[in-house]
């Protein structure tokens, strides 16, 4: 009777939970329809005759749809880990997340954008400024279309590769397939590639280090006095570095040099502060893992806060690039190839980027923080690092990489290397889970090791270990073959609406 009582209060739970999350969907669609119809509006007070006036008019409102697509799934990789590790409540990260990207769209979103994403199309080879609207019009809605599909199955994928594949679609239709650079499109191929496997292999490699150096020390807070402040260090300085060379390059772009300068400076400036920071903070602190852990919880918080702020002056291009370009072309400006942006363009991309963010991104957040891995301070900390350096590497050598897939590439990667050491590396070394630390707390006491069974005859026959499986293979898969498909898929959307927009709507001015 009793089990039957509690599996049936269970079920009424669920229900409740299933209601509470589909009023809460239906508030944010709500909210984001109120966003769109708000630049209806004020596309509609432009003024303007003919063809012009209402392209402008539907590629605003095409534009804040592909903005709030952008905030509810790339700004996922900024600070799922931080949530997933619980340095950041969700409300926390939320709200950092938003003001750091419009903080960023507006302030270092850069005056000139470029109106086809990565040079893919030669604007010359485009017959009229007209075809030319009707193809950025069909590429944007077509990848924020994909955008939003990837979002409701919870795939994180590159908004970048959205808008190209978009753009690669409607143009080959509108100008021919010999108007697309190929030798471009090679390059973001070999990104796919290319920003997964550095993502993952770079935190693997300080997830590797950090547990030798610190987590496997007998005296685990010492070590962490030690190589903490070094850590953190090398984060400040390829974050100078990153918002120097990626999120401030439309404000400012010094020499080589001095970027270097600068984040080598920054680097030695916070091993001096953080050094006394983190003695401080290990004063009191137990020698587990969790406390060691607690010490990278800062970092985490400020290394979303400026990922965010450096996305927001990035990626707004991709919102807001193509519709420069339409409102260019549309107001005589002619087909070219960077066009000045207009204030309210701008305005519209942060806006909806944070829009997006707040009303729809929680599930992606929890999905790249919670669901592919289990996450804590440490592991988080190694994949906002691998972002940082990755990044830095990947531009230093020249090769194309996505964010997006850098993150989430990390993600799996510190994933990954905790089924490694569960399955390989502990069972090799089995009587190390009988050692002492400093403080006499046995290392199975905190999940370091799985325990021993006791000695003598009640112990029972022992098994073959079942493999541990760390990482959800189902959210591999997904994510995974999103990845794959974004580009396609994205063309073939564009190409169909491209032909029906050309249906549709006369191409006369």
């Amino acid at each position: 009777m009793a089990d039957t009582l509690s599996k049936d209060l269970k079920r009424i739970s669920q229900l409740e939970d299933a209601t509470r999350q589909l009023g809460t969907f239906k508030r944010a669609i709500g909210l984001g329809g109120l966003f769109m119809i708000g630049v209806l509006v004020f596309t509609l007070t432009l003024g303007g005759t003919g063809n012009a006036y209402w392209f402008v008019v539907v590629a605003g409102v095409i534009g804040a749809y592909m903005a709030l697509n952008i905030g509810a799934n790339d700004v996922a990789n900024n600070v799922g880990p931080a949530v997933g590790s619980r340095a950041l409540s969700m409300m926390g990260a939320l709200a950092i997340a938003a003001v750091c990207e419009a903080a960023g769209a507006v302030i270092a979103g850069g005056d000139v954008v470029s109106t086809i994403s990565k040079g893919i199309i030669d604007p010359a080879q485009v017959s009229d400024p007209d075809t030319f609207i009707l193809a950025m019009m069909a590429s944007l809605l077509a990848a924020a279309l994909w955008i939003n599909i990837a979002t409701s199955i919870g795939a994180p994928v590159s908004t970048t590769h959205s808008v190209v594949g978009g753009v690669v679609g409607a143009g080959i239709v509108a100008a021919g397939a010999d108007a697309i650079a190929w030798d471009t499109m090679r390059s973001i191929i070999f990104s796919w590639v290319v920003s997964p496997v550095l993502g993952g292999l770079v935190a693997c490699a300080f997830l590797a280090f950090i547990k030798v150096a610190i987590l496997y020390q007998p005296n685990r807070i010492a070590a962490a006095r030690r190589w903490i402040p070094p850590l953190i260090a090398v984060l400040a300085a390829c974050f100078t570095i990153y918002l120097v060379l990626k999120g401030l390059g439309h404000i400012w772009k010094p020499p080589f040099v001095v970027t270097l300068g600068l984040g080598l400076a920054a680097g030695v400036a916070t091993q001096v502060v953080m050094k006394p920071v983190v003695a401080r903070q290990s004063a009191f602190l137990e020698n587990r893992r969790k406390s060691v852990s607690s010490l990278f919880t800062m970092p985490l918080i400020v290394s979303a806060a400026l990922l965010s702020f450096a996305h927001g002056a990035n990626d707004v291009a991709n919102a807001v690039g193509p519709l420069a370009a339409i409102v260019h072309a549309a107001q005589g400006g002619g087909i070219a190839a960077k066009v000045t942006l207009p204030w309210w363009v701008l305005v519209v991309g942060a806006l909806g980027i944070a829009f997006g963010l707040v009303l729809f991104g929680p599930k992606l957040i929890r999905t790249v923080g919670e669901k592919i891995t289990k996450l804590d301070q440490t592991r988080a900390f190694c994949v906002a690092l691998s972002a940082a350096v990755t990044v830095l590497v990947a531009s230093a050598l020249g090769l194309p990489v996505s964010s997006t897939h850098i993150a989430v590439g990390g993600v799996f990667g510190v994933g990954f290397l905790r089924e490694y050491w569960a399955n390989v590396m502990r069972p090799a070394h089995p009587k190390r889970s009988t050692i002492r630390s400093d403080f006499h707390l046995p290392l199975d006491s905190v999940g370091d090791f799985p325990p021993i069974a006791p000695a003598g005859p009640t112990r029972p026959k022992a098994r073959k270990a079942q493999k541990r499986r760390l990482v959800r293979r189902r959210h591999l898969q997904t994510i995974v073959a999103a990845w794959l498909i974004t580009v396609p898929l994205s063309a073939v959307l564009a190409a169909g609406i491209f032909l029906g927009l050309r249906a549709l709507i006369p191409l006369t001015s």
